[in-house]
């Protein structure tokens, strides 16, 4: 336990640290005259997702620089312990490493992914909720190693599982009461320990499909946390850090080192925790912030390894305890020598991509176009079906609900236009291709919508500007003469003929609730289509892309859809 102090950079850094903390209450001489407190430098990534290559887009940049990219990771790594010292050095994470990955480490179920960083260095790493898409075994089998149960060792060479230790404290096998994985880890650092605590969010079974999380329940993050502080205590640690896939988001104005406005779901956690837990490494929201909550060091690096959290430790000799603590967000520039066996990964990784790429996963028996001839707000009563629709957008708007009408019970999909990267030739369609057309490995999101709210979403087209591709099921007509919605108030527009939305032939009933399929990107409120977020009993499912494929392998060969889910008063007159 520590108490909070004086603030400094951080060393061999220019940026200031947020949080740092003075040490209990001595006299300088008392302090010269006992031995030198250990000095433990903890280097903490979250959310990685598998971003091997530097990501691309805004997705690579951060704090006006382009960052990002595991050969740029690892090197910017080895010089942080190098500055430190090395044997002083652990380097820990909080969850989604792995899950909603770009193809290279996709393609080999992330094992490309938890090679590349268990080479980095990588100790100790908290699960986060995409650890779980593919289930628990899974998950074992990732820190276990061997071959995947049916697509085999895709590279041909054995996997060897993680070279560091996943720990998963609130997770708990229902049937026998246990932790799935270690719970805790104890490290010790020139006789003093620390002790690691990793969790995910207790909400993990609401934003993970049922399978990814059968027969495993979870428990509150904060309650977790103490019960195991206490275990740590007896066993004698009092410098406990825990490794938390929860998080939370500061203001626009806070930089990257910053805690301005701090709000979500960890600062309730992190007031609620033991006060003998020194620090939090938290991820989930992908926000970077470096904060002093309740007495605790709090960071977020960001995502897709764009930064590493540079946390430097002061621990008493004999007691144990955390003297003081802070920490910089260090941004992973890309003007570093690349590390060359991280270069040699990803070439090997590429190569046997190569024939996954290729592999034909459907025939298109026409084009499939990206274009849009009008969005909904100058579509031309000229013109039938000029509203905004696509051919392929409609087609991966199909393909979700087919995903999730039998699982999750939704009659409907709606699927955002950005997220429709390129068309589709006609014939043979590869996997490579179909990536293409939707490289972001967004998860689907079947949630409870009530038909007042659906309204509310497509009036809120007309804010936005985009226009959201609609499954066959639903359908509705645009008075090209209505008022339209405004940001402040997003449901007050009157584009969408009352009456005339429906979904599966049946108008749609504002008092009803349906089951409606959209990504995470927009479930989360992406593209300004806030009324998603008030969207009720939320279960995540499979990667966008795989219902894409999965629907062009069973429909081949597969014919553009007809443009006609959105019509105006021009072709359907009011009754």
């Amino acid at each position: 336990m520590f108490i909070p102090g004086m603030r400094r950079a951080a060393v061999g850094l220019t940026a200031l640290a947020v949080a740092a903390f003075g040490a209990v209450a001595t006299s300088p001489e008392q302090a010269d005259a006992g031995p030198k407190p250990v000095d433990v430098t903890l280097l903490a990534l979250n959310d990685f997702h598998g971003n091997l290559e530097p990501p691309t887009g805004s997705s690579g940049t951060i704090a006006g620089q382009t960052a990002g990219g595991v050969e740029f990771l690892a090197t910017h790594l080895a010089e942080l312990r190098a500055a430190a010292k090395k044997k002083n050095t652990i380097t820990v994470a909080a969850g989604d490493l792995i899950g909603a990955s770009p193809l290279l480490s996709a393609a080999f179920h992330d094992e490309p992914t938890i090679e590349a960083l268990s080479m980095a260095g990588l100790d100790y790493a908290s699960v986060g909720n995409h650890e779980f898409d593919e289930g628990a075994a899974e998950l074992l089998r990732i820190q276990n190693g061997g071959c995947h149960p049916v697509d085999g060792c895709a590279d041909g060479t054995p996997y060897r599982g993680a070279g560091f230790q996943y720990l998963s404290a609130n997770a708990f096998t229902t049937a026998t009461g246990k932790p799935l994985m270690a719970p805790y880890a104890i490290h010790k650092v020139q006789g003093v320990k620390v002790g690691f605590i990793g969790m995910t969010l207790e909400g993990t079974p609401q934003i993970v499909s049922q399978q990814g999380v059968a027969g495993l329940s979870f428990a509150d993050e904060a309650d977790t946390a103490n019960r195991y502080a206490r275990e740590l205590r007896r066993k004698g640690v009092e410098a406990i850090v825990v490794l938390l896939h929860e998080g939370g988001a500061q203001a626009s104005t806070g930089g990257i080192n910053d805690c301005v406005g701090m709000t979500g779901p960890i600062v309730d956690i992190t007031n609620r925790m033991d006060p003998s837990i020194d620090v939090v490494v938290s991820g989930h929201t992908h926000q970077a912030y470096n904060c002093d909550i309740n007495g605790k060091l709090v960071t977020s690096a960001s995502s897709f390894g764009r930064l590493i959290t540079d946390i430097d430790l002061k621990i008493d000799r004999r007691s144990g305890d955390v003297m003081s603590a802070a920490a910089n967000n260090v941004v992973v520039t890309r003007d570093v020598a690349k590390d060359p066996r991280q270069t040699e990964l990803i070439d090997r990784y590429k190569a046997v991509l190569g024939p996954v790429a290729d592999r034909q996963v459907g025939v298109t028996a026409t084009a499939l176009l990206t274009t849009q001839e009008n969005l909904l707000g100058t579509c031309s009563p000229q013109v039938p079906n000029s509203c905004g629709e696509s051919p392929i957008g409609n087609l991966i708007a199909d393909a979700q609900l087919a995903a999730t009408d039998d699982e999750q019970g939704a009659v409907a999909a709606l699927m955002n236009p950005g997220g429709v990267r390129a068309p589709l030739d006609a014939g043979p369609v590869t996997y490579g291709e179909a990536f293409t057309v939707q490289p972001f490995a967004n998860n689907l999101v079947t949630l409870d919508l009530t038909g007042a709210q659906l309204y509310c979403v497509l009036e809120q087209q007309f804010v936005t500007g985009r226009t959201l591709y609609p499954s066959a099921t639903l359908g509705y007509v645009v008075d090209l003469n209505g008022t339209s919605a405004t940001a402040a108030n997003p449901c007050a527009g009157t584009r969408v003929v009352r009456g005339s939305l429906t979904i599966g032939g049946t108008a749609v009933d504002t008092a009803a609730t349906y089951r409606v399929t959209v990504n995470n990107f927009l479930a989360g409120g992406g593209d300004g289509f806030s009324t998603f977020t008030g969207g009720t009993n939320l279960v995540t499912g499979q990667i966008d892309l795989d219902a894409f494929v999965a629907y062009l392998t069973a429909q081949s060969p597969v014919s553009a859809p007809t443009l006609d889910r959105i019509r105006t008063t021009a072709e359907v007159p009011a009754a």
